[in-house]
């Protein structure tokens, strides 16, 4: 079996999706009160992360958790209705090549995966229409129906993306050399050095150094 294997934010889609979830938020005509506090709660962290006192990989997922503490109380129905709202903001964001290159993946028959660090409900609702066999996004977990404040959650990014690939597909044999993975990031370098294709899509500037020394596909 061939994969093909996407990330999302910077790759599929062709902006920063958090972007996007904060100013959904801040506008929304139910929820845009609690944008404030939210806000006022990621200043820290991220001064922190500017400042280089603080990873990257541990600022990421506390804004993210610090993004559903923002969303505590709403049941999970609630948070899907929220989520799908941004999908439909996001519909036009995608990037034609990249889209392409997935239909064309899998017409070829290959297995195709989206992994990416963006809420899995907001990856399910923005490529129901494409042909992606899997979705491994960082899921929302729910208790008794709702999303209860300062619940722990798995970020998928860096390293974690290898292990969930591999957890994705244990037991199946995996023709590597003849796979392909798309990033935008060197974070995104785990997954990238599992296969025999690794396609550099607009990269930062420490993956595209890499992939011009590897001599690496780059797709601006």
């Amino acid at each position: 079996m061939k994969l093909a294997i996407f990330d999302f934010d910077g790759t599929l889609y062709k902006d920063e999706t958090f972007n996007l979830f904060m100013e959904h938020l801040k506008q929304h005509p139910k929820y845009g009160a609690r944008h404030r506090k939210f806000y006022l709660s990621i200043l820290a962290p991220y001064l922190s992360y500017k400042a280089k006192l603080y990873p990257e990989g541990k600022m990421k997922e506390n804004l993210m958790k610090k993004y559903l503490n923002a969303l505590s109380g709403l049941s999970e129905e609630e948070i899907n209705t929220f989520f799908n709202e941004i999908a439909v903001e996001m519909m036009d964001g995608f990037n034609s090549e990249i889209t392409r290159r997935l239909k064309d993946h899998a017409n070829s028959g290959f297995y195709t995966m989206i992994v990416s660090g963006a809420f899995t409900p907001i990856l399910e609702a923005t490529v129901k229409d494409l042909p992606v066999d899997l979705i491994i996004g960082t899921d929302v977990p729910i208790k008794h129906d709702t999303f209860q404040r300062n619940s722990e959650i798995y970020h998928i990014q860096d390293v974690r993306k290898k292990v969930v690939v591999h957890d994705a597909i244990k037991g199946k044999e995996i023709d590597w050399k003849n796979s392909y993975a798309y990033g935008d990031s060197y974070s995104d370098l785990s997954v990238m050095n599992l296969v025999g294709n690794p396609i550099a899509v607009r990269p930062d500037e420490k993956l595209r150094e890499l992939a011009v020394d590897n001599r690496w596909e780059i797709i601006d």
